[in-house]
């Protein structure tokens, strides 16, 4: 008697993403009540049932749920379709009624299987050869995306698209195939899945980019050129030379690689604008380290796209995709703004899809207001205070997912927007959200390109840490920094820091209180690695008493805070470090006005490299203070971008590779 593998391997959880949690808890109480269908079983596999109230409904081989025929009339997947897969799975094969407990056995181990095992001839009979058309125009212009193959502890292979996950819960079965973008687009998505494992197969990589490997137009690379020009041309000035028809020249520039579907080196034209206007303004957002930064971004990315154009530049994809019904678990806020505007990033774990999101809200403001986090806490997002929906559920059928991992929810008609409260969601997120060993974490994240040329994805290392202990809490003042240890539930050490925010002054004060309390459980935020050590840049921590999010929290920031202690030194760190600050500050100075004290700092930065044992760093600055000095600024440019790059990446893997 055939036995129905793909209908055995369908868990409440996968029943429940196929279609709500509610039809599954009815099917259940009418199986327990006596009132589940009487189910037979053909010889070609086809499963029957016959409900009490004279329904009949099928389930054919070989297609999902979807696919398969109830004669109640609903539309999708109904109560009786989810009711006869569960009498099939507790009465097995054969004549057993709605009673029967004899739950057939499932598989002993996982399934090492890959999607890609499929070919097209598959995906147009499953899926539809629409569905196939759409994918390949997509193909054509190329896409991202990261797999996750089984294992035992995740037996469920799946992909990041870019706006989009998808999840393989049955093994060699494609038809129970589960995504989070919306019912339209299903067959299209599931298909650039499939096809994004088969390149990940064949390469024998995690991360893979598929088509659009067709050489850069010449309106790209126009646009490149000219985005590149305008970089050149304000590390030559600097940033005080930049005055308001350069920051529209950027702005013209941003528009023209967007329309060249460069996403993400308009990305970085547009934080440079950023830059500069918070450097007029006189904000705090400005930074001449991150300035720099964006500056070499550009040039790295020109350099390495003829690798991979997709994975470097960015690909023409819908600018938002809308999504199915989604619960999203609150992570937290980060306020920030200038003196003319604030802003709030809330952060939201997506558990089916593995993966941060963040939403964003940004308010103008009218002259003598100055709120604070606390009193922009009180704003209505949603419907709700800001400082509910930061620590709260969601659960809504209006979101919109972009690439870059930012969502967009609207509250719809009809209250199809839920908050509710947060209770015990962090703890039972799935281990690609929920770290208890960050030191694994952060070796498995570090196989990937340098953030130079990384697609710029939001809220790519946000993730929430499971706290075994918090072994102390002090305060720098010096740095304005608080800082803790904390301990994770597989003994690594987690350095907990972040500065003082003046539009948060009660931040620090809250976050102290908060792991100095009794039960400490969870702390969301930025994991990566700083100063040779695993860090966290926190957004909220989770105790007994429950969430606290330290930017919405009140006070005046006048607590006494015990001292930390020093800090212990990293002689790599800190050559590389004083050698990016030379470099910051010439790129701020300008190159054609570069002071005394500055060219002597570049000296002095590669007299430490040296000394250090980084050579090609060392030498790399070398070349371009001699460059400064024998041919001019307009030569050292190229020298500037070798010695920035350089040295940003040897930070970064030395930071990331440090246990």
């Amino acid at each position: 008697m055939t036995v129905r593998a793909d209908l055995l391997a369908l868990t409440p959880q996968t029943l429940a993403a196929l279609a709500n949690r509610g039809l599954v808890k009815r099917a259940e109480k009418d199986l327990t009540a006596g009132s589940g269908p009487t189910v037979t079983v053909a010889d070609d596999g086809t499963v029957r049932g016959r409900f009490p109230d004279g329904t009949d409904t099928t389930l054919p081989p070989g297609l999902g749920l979807d696919a398969a025929d109830c004669g109640c009339g609903a539309t999708g997947v109904c109560r009786h379709l989810i009711g006869l897969v569960l009498a099939y799975q507790r009465g097995g094969a054969g004549d057993q009624g709605a009673g029967a407990d004899v739950r057939p056995a499932a598989p002993d181990a996982w399934a090492d299987w890959s999607p890609g095992e499929f070919d097209d001839d598959a995906l147009a009979a499953t899926l539809g050869r629409p569905s196939l058309a759409a994918a390949r125009r997509v193909r054509d212009r190329g896409y991202l995306a990261r797999l996750h193959r089984p294992t035992a502890d995740d037996p469920e292979p799946r992909v990041e698209l870019p706006t989009c996950t998808v999840r393989f819960p049955v093994p060699h079965e494609l038809g129970y195939a589960l995504t989070d973008a919306s019912a339209a687009l299903r067959g299209e998505v599931v298909t650039l899945a499939v096809w994004a494992f088969r390149a990940g197969d064949e390469a024998g990589t995690s991360d893979v980019s598929v088509g659009g490997r067709a050489a850069t137009t010449e309106r790209a690379e126009g646009a490149l050129r000219t985005a590149l020009s305008l970089a050149d041309d304000l590390l030559l000035d600097g940033v005080q030379q930049a005055g308001p028809v350069f920051a529209g020249s950027l702005a013209r520039a941003q528009e023209s690689l967007t329309a060249a579907s460069l996403h993400w080196p308009a990305g970085a034209v547009a934080e440079l604008r950023e830059q500069l206007d918070a450097y007029a303004a006189r904000g705090t957002h400005y930074a001449a380290q991150r300035f720099a930064l964006l500056l070499a971004e550009l040039h790295a990315r020109h350099r390495a796209a003829a690798g991979d154009p997709v994975g470097v530049l960015g690909t023409k994809e819908a600018p938002e995709t809308p999504l199915r019904r989604v619960r999203l678990v609150a992570l937290g806020c980060r306020i920030g703004g200038t003196a003319n505007d604030r802003s709030a990033e809330t952060y939201f774990a997506h558990a089916d899809a593995g993966i941060a999101l963040v939403l964003r809200k940004r308010w103008d403001l009218t002259e003598g207001q100055d709120p604070t986090g606390h009193e922009l806490a009180a704003r209505r997002l949603l419907g709700s205070p800001l400082r509910t929906l930061a620590a709260s559920n969601v659960v809504s059928e209006h979101t919109s997912r972009a690439a870059d991992r930012t969502v967009t929810i609207s509250r719809g008609r009809i209250a199809a927007t839920g908050v509710t409260p947060l209770g015990s969601a962090w703890r039972e997120l799935p281990d690609t959200l929920l770290v208890r060993d960050t030191a694994a974490h952060l070796r498995a994240a570090g196989q990937r390109p340098p953030g130079l040329i990384r697609p710029r994805v939001e809220a790519e290392s946000v993730r929430v840490v499971e706290v075994a202990a918090v072994e102390s809490v002090g305060y720098d003042p010096a740095a304005q920094r608080l800082e803790a240890v904390v301990r994770d539930t597989a003994g690594n050490d987690v350095l907990v820091g972040t500065e003082y925010n003046p539009l948060c002054p009660g931040g620090l004060d809250a976050l102290a209180a908060a792991l100095d309390e009794e039960e400490v459980h969870c702390v969301s935020g930025m994991l990566h690695r700083a100063h040779g050590r695993i860090a966290l840049d926190p957004l909220a921590v989770l105790t007994a008493k429950g969430v606290t999010v330290p930017d919405l929290a009140p006070g005046d920031g006048d607590t006494t805070l015990a001292l930390a202690g020093a800090r212990p030194a990293d002689p790599i760190t800190a050559a590389l470090e004083s050698a990016l600050t030379a470099l910051a500050q010439a790129a701020h100075q300008g190159l054609r006005h570069l002071t005394t004290p500055a060219r002597t700092r570049l000296a002095d930065s590669a007299a430490t490299l040296r000394r250090t044992g980084l050579h090609t760093a060392a030498r790399l600055v070398r070349d371009l203070d001699a460059t400064l000095r024998q041919d001019g600024a307009t030569a050292a440019v190229p020298a500037w971008a070798d010695a920035q790059i350089q040295l940003a990446v040897s930070l970064e893997l030395h930071t990331e590779g440090t246990d």
